[in-house]
């Protein structure tokens, strides 16, 4: 569900033109990120969390298979949380567009490839803090094996 560019894009002057975004809306969309932020920073530590617990019984030699499944679950649940609180805070702000305003910024933005593109910060939704996600690695020369 991703609805622009990285970032908060209803902050972009070159955005806010190209949308006739009001002030009104950029408003309700800065209370609607503002609302939220703290949440998704505390569930983007959650997941973290999660992980750091898992992370010696990965590398534990044998690892104990049910408690690692049983983290797996956590990890996976932490994620989830994290998505559809960030799916929320992206509905709530695309609420605030009208139908056209939704089209044009529809138009802007690069095809999603697979059904769960887009659907969190990782995808270039805002994170946390409001800024882009780091963008990822370039693509390597050498061959994969």
């Amino acid at each position: 569900m991703r609805l622009g560019p990285p970032g908060r894009w209803w902050d972009d002057s070159e955005f806010v033109k190209k949308l006739s975004l009001s002030e009104d809306q950029q408003k309700k969309m800065d209370d609607i990120f503002n609302t939220n932020r703290l949440k998704l920073i505390d569930l983007f530590a959650t997941v973290q969390k999660e992980e750091a617990i898992m992370e010696p019984l990965v590398a534990a030699d044998p690892p104990d298979e049910n408690k690692l499944l049983a983290q797996i679950d956590r990890v996976a649940q932490a994620r989830a949380e994290l998505e559809k609180a960030n799916a929320r805070m992206l509905l709530g702000i695309r609420r605030q567009l009208t139908h056209e305003q939704w089209l044009k910024l529809k138009a802007e933005r690069p095809p999603m490839h697979g059904s769960m593109r887009g659907m969190g910060p990782r995808d270039g939704g805002p994170g946390p803090d409001g800024n882009a996600p780091p963008p990822p690695p370039p693509p390597s020369d050498k061959p994969q094996s």
